[in-house]
């Protein structure tokens, strides 16, 4: 199975169908969807009717925003500029897609016996992954050899290599000249494919992977997109300028 992996779209139509465009013409049976559909950008009916629409179905789990925009808990840790975003979405989605964002289990989800997805960590949705101090639990909390996350709009591929009496724990950027990365026996992954639609590594291109797991292989791109247009809708929107101005250079 090749699955197309997508994480924090944030309603950045642009950058998605870049993303979609890009794919176009690599082979892929299946999108995981790691979280973040909506939130910061100005399209967000247009990324959930993909979302709704798109065969296969998605395998999907919610996000941070996802959930605070369907009213449930978490708006008071927003800064404000996420705060009025969330808002503006709440108030502009069509029922079809409230619902459809509603639906969104929260992670994990195990995909198959050795791949699972969450959006922070396994053990907490919220929690950021950028250290060890946040990879050992998210390592005990799920026995899978591959856990994809997103959250952090930063791709990084965190490894835990157990074949050594002293497991071996190394965490770096996942960066495209890399690709692909063929998982190893004995060895466990931690793998964020980056940031769709509000990449945050100082590189304004949209990010995603293609994962074979007969082969055990990841692919990860970057896919250029017209940010400036992306920005011009958020600012016509009347959304928080500072939302758009990062997408220009991925911070």
């Amino acid at each position: 199975m090749r699955y197309l992996i997508l994480s924090d779209i944030h309603a950045n139509w642009e950058a998605l169908s870049a993303v979609l465009n890009k794919v176009r013409r690599k082979r892929w049976d299946r999108v995981l969807f790691l979280g973040d559909a909506v939130g910061y950008g100005a399209s967000p009916n247009r990324v959930m009717d993909w979302l709704r629409s798109v065969s296969p179905p998605a395998l999907s789990i919610r996000g941070n925003h996802d959930r605070v925009c369907i009213g449930l808990e978490g708006a008071e840790y927003f800064n404000p500029q996420a705060y009025a975003a969330m808002a503006w979405t709440r108030n502009r989605l069509e029922d079809r897609n409230l619902r459809a964002l509603a639906e969104l289990p929260e992670g994990p989800l195990v995909v198959e016996d050795q791949l699972a997805i969450c959006h922070g960590a396994p053990h907490d949705e919220d929690v950021y992954i950028f250290s060890g101090f946040e990879v050992e639990p998210a390592f005990a909390a799920l026995p899978q050899q591959l856990i994809l996350f997103g959250h952090t709009h930063v791709p990084s591929l965190i490894s835990l290599d157990e074949r050594e009496e002293r497991p071996l724990l190394s965490i770096e950027l996942l960066r495209e000249e890399m690709s692909p990365i063929d998982l190893q026996d004995g060895v466990r992954y931690l793998i964020n494919p980056g940031s769709v639609g509000q990449p945050r590594d100082r590189d304004p291109r949209a990010a995603c992977a293609i994962f074979d797991s007969d082969n055990r292989r990841l692919y990860h791109y970057r896919v250029p997109y017209p940010t400036k247009l992306a920005r011009k809708r958020i600012l016509r929107a009347g959304l928080p300028p500072l939302l758009g101005d990062r997408i220009l250079h991925g911070v």
